[in-house]
């Protein structure tokens, strides 16, 4: 069994994936090598496991002819699915929405940011902060991002935020854009800020200041960089 593309590739058939599911939440793939009876009707043989080898092979042959990126200084990590950069400390408008209403004098003000860390994934943000207002290295420490919609990982709780379809260089404005421009509506986890007047305390103080991000208000973690890069546990 073979198929022809043009006047010169000729494609046989050689191998075969099948892909199982169980209620679409899991998938099981096998490898199977073809044998061409002489009627040509194709046969699997035994199923084989994919090696890592295989499977990169395969991406590779797929995805040959996509273009390349030129990477910018702020990004950190990029695969074919996942997106890690970082953004300089600078000041950003913030907005806020809550049934307490805690927070409602800071909505729609000018705040200093830390310095953050971002990472895309399969659709899914997740924010990290900076000590030190420079690009940081495979081993530095991160910090919690002190904002609200946040779970302790660091994954953003997106809601009705205005997402991109896509991880590519060129959505990373479009990534900070929406996470800036949707309203912070609640806490997620308890500490966030070590500042002596909480959340609230923190925001309320540096509301359309000229001032630096405090250091010391920032809660230090063991998690390094390549730990969030990896999405490992730390």
């Amino acid at each position: 069994m073979a198929i022809t593309i043009g006047e010169n590739h000729r494609f046989e058939l050689r191998e075969a994936l099948l892909l199982y599911t169980e209620n679409r939440n899991a998938t099981f793939i096998t490898r199977h090598a073809v044998t061409i009876q002489r009627d040509g009707s194709p046969t699997l043989g035994p199923a084989q496991p994919l090696t890592l080898g295989f499977v990169e092979s395969l991406v590779r042959s797929l995805g040959g002819e996509a273009n390349a990126e030129v990477l910018p200084e702020n990004v950190l990590a990029r695969t074919e699915r996942m997106l890690c950069w970082w953004s300089p400390a600078q000041p950003r408008q913030m907005f806020y929405e809550n049934s307490e209403r805690k927070a409602a004098a800071l909505n729609g003000r000018v705040f200093p940011q830390p310095p953050r860390v971002w990472r895309v994934a399969d659709g899914e943000l997740k924010v990290r902060a900076l000590v030190e207002n420079k690009r940081p290295s495979a081993s530095t420490q991160l910090a919690v991002a002190p904002f609200w919609n946040l779970s302790e990982s660091g994954q953003v709780c997106t809601g009705s935020m205005c997402r991109p379809a896509g991880a590519s260089v060129s959505s990373i404005a479009e990534w900070e854009k929406g996470f800036y421009e949707r309203a912070f509506t609640h806490a997620n986890i308890g500490r966030i800020t070590r500042h002596a007047g909480g959340f609230e305390g923190l925001w309320s103080s540096l509301a359309d200041k000229r001032k630096p991000f405090p250091v010391n208000s920032r809660i230090v973690l063991p998690q390094t960089l390549v730990q969030f890069v990896r999405d490992e546990r730390y």
